[in-house]
Order: C-alpha cells, then sequence, then structure tokens
C-alpha cells in the first residue's frame, strides 16, 4: 500500500510503498542508505544487499541525487531516523533520472541558488520556511474567519495611487488609459467593510522602489482587515490578538519547523498581549537618547519617516512587537485620521516587530468625513474625481472604521529568524532580479 513519510507510524512493521525524491544517499559495505523526502517529512530507506537482487542493489548505490523513486519496504521504529522511523527496502523503482543536479552539498552563493530557486525550495531550510509561510497564511486567515471578518477580495489592476504615484507599476489598460498594479487592497477592502461590517484581504501586492534592501521586494502578499465601528484604540487591540494568535500557532504546529532554522521559540513565546506602545514624539526621543547607537544613521527630525536603522534600535530595547503610534500625518497616506486635538498627527500605528525586523504591521483608524477626506486628497496632489467612489463611501452611511495590513514574508522573516525576506516567497520579485 501507498503511505506518505508522515503516516508511517501506524503502519510499523507493515510493508509500505513510499514515493519521493533522494535527498542524500551514502554506503557502507553492503548497505546503502538513502533519505529519501515526499513533501511530508524525509525517511530512510536503508537496503540491505541480502534484501533486494543485485541488479536493485547496484541500483541503489548509483542514484542520482534528486531523482524519483518508488521506495517499498517494511516499516521499523528506528529514533535515530528522522522521525523515528525507517523503511528496510525490499523493491525499488526509479521514476525520474537527474543526471548532474546543480545543487549540491558544496556551498553556493546567494545568486546562483537564486538564479536556480525552482530546486533551491527543495532544500531543507528552504522547505521549513516555506512551511512556516503556509502556516501563517492559514492561521492568519482562519483567524480572521473566526473572529466574524469575510474575505473581500480586491482587484490587483487600479486606475489611481492608494499610498503615493511615485512606486506604481503602471501598463496600457486598452482604451481607457494607464492603469496600476495594486499598492494596497485596502481602499476597495473598504467597501467591503462597510456592506459586511469585518472583512479582509488577501493577495499580492506591487512596489515599485528601487530598493535593494533584506527588508523589500518589489512584490509581495498582505493581508488587510478592516472593520466598522472600530476606532484607532480597537484596532491595536485586535492587531495584537491577532498577531499573538498567528505566532502560537506557528509554535504549536511548526515547531520542527523553527528548530530546523535555529529558531530560539523563547523569543516568540513571549509573544502576548498587551504589547508595548510609544508614540512617534517618544521614538524621536529615544533615538536621540541611543543616537551613538545608529552606526549608520542619525536620529531624525520631528517630522521626518523613521528609516529601517531607527526601527531596528527602537524593536531591540523590547521584547516584545512594539506600537509606534502618532505619527506625523503630513507623511502618512491620505486617508488616515487626524487626532483631533492634534490635527498634525496621525491615529495610526506601526507594530514593529523584536530582533530588529522592523514593520510587520501598518494600521490606522480611517477618516471618515467626505470633506476632510477631499481636503487631504487635494494636499496629497492627487485628484479628487479619480477617488469619487472611495468618497461615497463617507456619503452613504460614513462610520468611524479602522484597519491594518500585515506583510507575510516580514512576518514570515521575523517567526521564523531569517535575515532577508527573499527567502520567505517562492519565487522573490527584487529589483535586480525576475529569473525564474
Amino acid at each position: 500500500m501507498f503511505a506518505t513519510v508522515a503516516q508511517l507510524g501506524p503502519h510499523a512493521g507493515r510493508e509500505v510503498t513510499l514515493r519521493g525524491w533522494l535527498y542524500n544517499l551514502r554506503s557502507k559495505g553492503r548497505i546503502h542508505f538513502l533519505l529519501l523526502r515526499d513533501g511530508t517529512g524525509t525517511c530512510q530507506c536503508v537496503v540491505f544487499a541480502g534484501d533486494v537482487t543485485p541488479e536493485v542493489f547496484d541500483t541503489a548505490g548509483r542514484l542520482d541525487q534528486e531523482c524519483s523513486l518508488e521506495v517499498t519496504g517494511q516499516v521499523r521504529e528506528d529514533a535515530r531516523s528522522p522521525g523515528g522511523f525507517e523503511l528496510q527496502v525490499t523493491a525499488l523503482q526509479v521514476l525520474g533520472a537527474s543526471a548532474d543536479y546543480p545543487i549540491t552539498k558544496k556551498e553556493h552563493g546567494t545568486d546562483f541558488l537564486l538564479r536556480n530557486r525552482h530546486l533551491w525550495v527543495r532544500s531543507r531550510l528552504q522547505h521549513a520556511l516555506l512551511r512556516i509561510r503556509a502556516e501563517v497564511i492559514a492561521a492568519s486567515q482562519e483567524w480572521l474567519n473566526a473572529q466574524g471578518f469575510v474575505r473581500f477580495d480586491t482587484p490587483i489592476l487600479t486606475p489611481c495611487s492608494a499610498e503615493g504615484t511615485t512606486n506604481l507599476f503602471s501598463t496600457s489598460y486598452f482604451d481607457l488609459g494607464p492603469a496600476y498594479l495594486a499598492q494596497t487592497g485596502q481602499l476597495y477592502v473598504e467597501a467591503g467593510m462597510m456592506a459586511f461590517g469585518k472583512v479582509y484581504c488577501f493577495g499580492p501586492t506591487f512596489r515599485a522602489e528601487k530598493s535593494k534592501t533584506r527588508r523589500h521586494l518589489t512584490e509581495f502578499w498582505m493581508i488587510e482587515p478592516e472593520m466598522a465601528f472600530a476606532d484607532h484604540e480597537e484596532n491595536l487591540r485586535v492587531q495584537e490578538s491577532f498577531l499573538s494568535a498567528v505566532v502560537a500557532r506557528v509554535l504549536d504546529r511548526r515547531k520542527e519547523d523553527l528548530l530546523t532554522l535555529s529558531r530560539d521559540t523563547a523569543a516568540l513565546e513571549r509573544v502576548t498581549p498587551p504589547f508595548p506602545r510609544i508614540t512617534y514624539d517618544r521614538a524621536i526621543e529615544l533615538l536621540n537618547e541611543h543616537a551613538t547607537e545608529l552606526t549608520d544613521a542619525m536620529p531624525p527630525r520631528w517630522g521626518e519617516d523613521l528609516g529601517a536603522p531607527h526601527e531596528v534600535l527602537l524593536s531591540r530595547l523590547h521584547d516584545k512587537p512594539l506600537f509606534v503610534t502618532h505619527y506625523p500625518a503630513a507623511i502618512k497616506a491620505f486617508y488616515m485620521q487626524p487626532e483631533p486635538s492634534r490635527p498634525e498627527v496621525a491615529r495610526c500605528a506601526d507594530l514593529l516587530a523584536p530582533d530588529g525586523y522592523g514593520e510587520v504591521i501598518g494600521g490606522s483608524e480611517r477618516i471618515h468625513d467626505a470633506d476632510l477626506l477631499e481636503r487631504r486628497i487635494r494636499e496629497h496632489g492627487l485628484r479628487v474625481e479619480d477617488y469619487g467612489w472611495y468618497l461615497d463611501l463617507r456619503r452613504y452611511g460614513t462610520v468611524i472604521h479602522s484597519g491594518f495590513g500585515m506583510g507575510i514574508e516580514r512576518a514570515v522573516a521575523w517567526i521564523a529568524g531569517v535575515h532577508h525576506i527573499r527567502e520567505t516567497i517562492p519565487f522573490p520579485r527584487m529589483l535586480d532580479k525576475i529569473y525564474p
């Protein structure tokens, strides 16, 4: 009978057939040890010369790395083997050859590995990372679904900007002029919020920033919830509950993958509500107090945005994710609600991950007054006529509402403890990389 590596436990003492790919081969006299991976795990398959025909034994000793195989044998418990079980082989068949597999045990440069990303994803560390990514996505959606949010898909092609006009990818849209790859689904998800109360969108987003930092991709995935009747404070409470639940699920279901990546899970176990909060004003003070620790940046002046070195320093001063709230309205998106008692700052927050990973969530209370929103659109140099439908949301039954967006790749990089987000997506798109 066919089984997967993950299903071997109940079949101990029985004969099963595994199908997968050869991860590694080593031989010792009249024994070959095959490490077979099938996507659910890795199993050591032991080929004794006395248990198989000479032809099978000879074939087993000449297998190429990453050839596909069908291996039959008896399942045996063995604590020394990956997963606690191994297969004592009685038959073996090569399904697909793999001569001269390019990724070998020797050291390969990053450029080489990225050019061979379609094969690199088979490696042990990349496999663990992408499993964690899948868990983060599933945990995010399932938590939101359980809280009464409705998934509301938003367009990838849009007629105008949502967060500034300088970092858009454009294309010609038939006879209607330019269209743009979406920077965010947020404006459209607000329409869903006014229909369903609590919604979220999930999909790819695009930023044409000419940046080569370890924290940037030109194509990345965002999950963006939006809530009617929720103010700034409620928005922060939902964010910390949401992120804590995602981290807890990864700890519960993907602990082996975290250990494969040598992640300090104790740091993740501290991710529980409430999260510490500081204002932008206090952040500026802290950055000036710790200015000597900013080796490649100066503390920002009030009114300037926080850069990556600033976010890294602030996050390292705390052992939980940190909210930085009330940024200057002038440096934030046009739709963010100003603080009524201090309109020069917005009711917004960036959530910075510990360990120097920077922003993983950004959110705000949205402007709910049509006149104020129109004024802000003009102040940002945007055409009011492009946002007529968005203004309609304030003209017909407006309510206080808030939302946020979490970048999947940045969240995965932090949770998994990897340096560069390019490894947290199957096929990264960067300023100088679009192949494969």
